[in-house]
Order: structure tokens, then sequence, then C-alpha cells
């Protein structure tokens, strides 16, 4: 017995990794600050809680409908509508075990061998692996700090071939923060118009995490001509501090929905119906607390940016959400660690960090551009001072 083909095609996840490293070296009794996990530090809010409590003791424990209970596929339609403009039936929207598994039974349900995916970089890791799993080719596209990190029109024009399935657009972006405008939007969009096979996969998951007055959209309302051929996927784990909950859920076309759900039936079949329960308070809840959040993210990235921007060789844009950065590191590349260990690549550069500051946080080339880093935010400001210090010390110790 052996491990199959398709499994041979991924790898695992490098942002999981760093995480169980961290957590390892802090069992060992290591000082060690962990910035590679993309999860928010704060609590679930109480009344989501309390709606799951009551969910238990109501006896909300049984099997549910395969991709998603009546209430929260409700629940779900009415956010779309307050907050994006779209109007999605409850046959359009699916419910799955967090938006990794949304983009997991989109991929293997539409994918044949050979279709293409472009998927600017860099990219969130689970993208060009689920495509590989599910036989398809991911079509990467740079999208650089000269760029802001955003897919420009001509370049997703010139990475379009006949092969082409999907285009997978991220805002605001894991791991760079960046975020797309309307106007940004509605050039990719015209550009994806003029090509009737190619479908959007809008991956909207840090939408309420935005700063500067940053106004978020998504490219089904700005182009309402593509609505019919968007998957807008979203989900409760970043906003609302749900990432063990594991609810993501996505709006499109009823046969496409179909196709997902009759992947699901056997495989998870439905997510667990306590955390469905819980998001149905998320979504129909007092949403005020976002925006508080926003604010708190909004500070620690300042915090960081300003302190990265102090280290010598570190160059770090601004996003406009999530809570990522991704500071850009070429002219540390060449230099030497007080170990004589020279610096040849942005993973020899975090290896250094971990080993000689004890900070973690995960190399560009896990997301597709090098050389980068990615340093999560989603941790107190007094952690985060701490670590842009040391980050400080390891650079003006390079020679």
């Amino acid at each position: 017995m052996q491990t199959s083909a398709a499994l041979g095609r991924i790898k695992p996840s490098p942002t999981l990794t760093i995480t169980s490293k961290v957590l390892e070296l802090k069992r060992a009794g290591v000082d060690v600050i962990g910035l590679g996990a993309g999860e928010p530090d704060f609590d679930t809010p109480d009344f989501i809680k309390d709606a799951a409590i009551e969910a238990i003791r109501a006896g909300k424990t049984k099997y549910t409908n395969v991709d998603g209970t009546p209430e929260l596929k409700q629940a779900i339609a009415a956010k779309f509508k307050r907050d994006n403009g779209l109007a999605y039936e409850a046959s359009q929207i699916t419910v799955n075990v967090g938006g990794k598994h949304t983009l997991f039974n989109a991929m293997i349900a539409t994918l044949d061998p050979g279709d293409e995916v472009v998927i600017p970089a860099p990219y969130w890791v689970s993208y060009p692996d689920v495509v590989l799993f599910a036989g398809g080719v991911p079509k990467f596209v740079a999208a650089g700090a000269e760029q802001g990190y955003k897919l420009a029109p001509e370049a997703l024009e010139a990475a379009i071939t006949p092969k082409t399935k999907w285009v997978i657009l991220n805002s605001p972006s894991n791991p760079t923060g960046a975020g797309y405008t309307a106007a940004e939007l509605k050039a990719l969009g015209e550009v994806i118009e003029r090509h009737p096979d190619v479908w959007v996969f809008a991956d909207d998951m840090y939408e309420h995490i935005v700063y500067d007055g940053f106004e978020f959209a998504t490219i089904a309302q700005v182009c309402p001509s593509l609505y019919e051929r968007t998957l807008t996927v979203n989900g409760c784990s970043k906003a609302y501090a749900m990432t063990g909950w594991r609810i993501g859920f996505a709006g499109g076309a009823p046969w496409l929905i179909k196709a997902m759900a009759k992947l699901q039936s056997q495989s998870t079949s439905n997510p667990c119906s306590i955390a469905q329960a819980a998001a149905v308070a998320a979504l129909n809840g007092d949403q005020s607390f976002l925006k508080e959040r926003a604010q708190a993210f909004q500070g620690r990235r300042d915090l960081v940016v300003s302190m990265l921007n102090q280290a010598d060789g570190i160059t770090c844009p601004r996003p406009e959400g999530a809570f990522y950065v991704y500071p850009e590191l070429s002219q540390l590349i060449g230099k030497t660690t007080p170990k004589g260990v020279t610096i040849d690549s942005d993973s020899a550069f975090v290896e250094y960090l971990l080993e000689d500051v004890k900070v973690a946080v995960v190399p560009g080339v896990a997301f597709g551009l090098s050389p980068a880093m990615r340093i999560s935010y989603a941790t107190s400001d007094a952690l985060l001072l701490e670590a842009c210090e040391r980050i400080q010390t390891a650079c003006a110790a390079l020679r």
C-alpha cells in the first residue's frame, strides 16, 4: 500500500507547520513569540457562545441538511443582501466546514485535469495545493509590492488561456492585507467579462477587517454581469473570531451549489449543527463589535508597520485590511548572521529569527513571492512590541 498520486501533488500547510512548531517550543519552555497563525486573539462574543449553548440544551445535536440549515442559509442570504447588495436564494447558498472546505468543494466539483486557475501571487497557501489535488494547473501571476500586491488587469488578460476555468481574488488578502477598491475590481471584471467561460472565486473572508475608511467591495457587486459566474465566499472564522467553529459559506449559481453539496454528502456531510446555530446568531446579531475589533487591529497594524520599517533592510507596505503584513526583504539577502550563516533566502532569514531571537513568522516562499515574510499581528500590543524589537535587533546584527 502507498499513498495516492493526488496526495503526492500537495504538501502540508506551511502556516500550520509553523504554528505547530511554536506550540512545541512553548511546551519546552522556550520564550518564543509566534506571529504565524492567521487567527484572531479575540474571543468569540458571548452572545454567539450563548446561542450554541442554547442549541445544545434544545437538542439541536442531530444531522442537518448536508450544506446548511434553512435558518443559517436565511441568515447568510440576509448578510449578503445587507453587506454586499447581493440577492441569493437558499438554492444558491452552501455552508461548509470553513472557507478552506468551500475552496476544496468548488475546485473538486469543477476542475478536470489540465484546467487552469489564475492565482495572483502572493497567495493563501491552500489555493494552489487544492487546485493541484483536483488535477488542475495553478497559473501564478506576480503582484508584487510595487503593484500594491494587487493583480493588474493587463496581467490578468495575459494569464487567461482557453484552459482557464477560475480566477481567484482575495480581498483583503491573506498574506498581504491588500484590498481591492471597487474601481480596481471593476477593471478586473471588465477583463473577465470578455472571457465567458472564466469564473471568479471571490474570497472575502476578511471583509470586516479593513482600515482607514477603506470601503470593501466584492466583484459580483460591482460587476453585475459576473453575478452568474462568481462564487462569493465568506465565513465566520476571522471577523467573528470563530476559527475553531469551522463555518464557511458561499453564494453562487444553483448548479454549482448543488454539485458542491453532492461532493459534501460523500465527505463531511453537514457542518457541526451547534456551530451552525452559533453562526445564525453571529450573522443576525449585533454587528457593532466588528468595527471595534477592526479599530484594535488597525492600531496593531500601525505599530507593526512603523517598527518594521525602522528595522535595517526591511520595507513594510501598509495594508488596507486583514491582520497581516508582508514585508519585503531583498536588502537582507546576502548578509551574514553573527554565527556566520549567509542569508540567501527568506526561508534562511525566517530560520535566523526563530533560532536567534525566538520570533516565528512564515517565509514568503510559502506564499509564492520572495524574498518576503508574512507576519500576523493578531496578538497583543505587548507581544507585538517585543517581537518587533527582537526583529530590529536581529536585523541590526546582520553584516
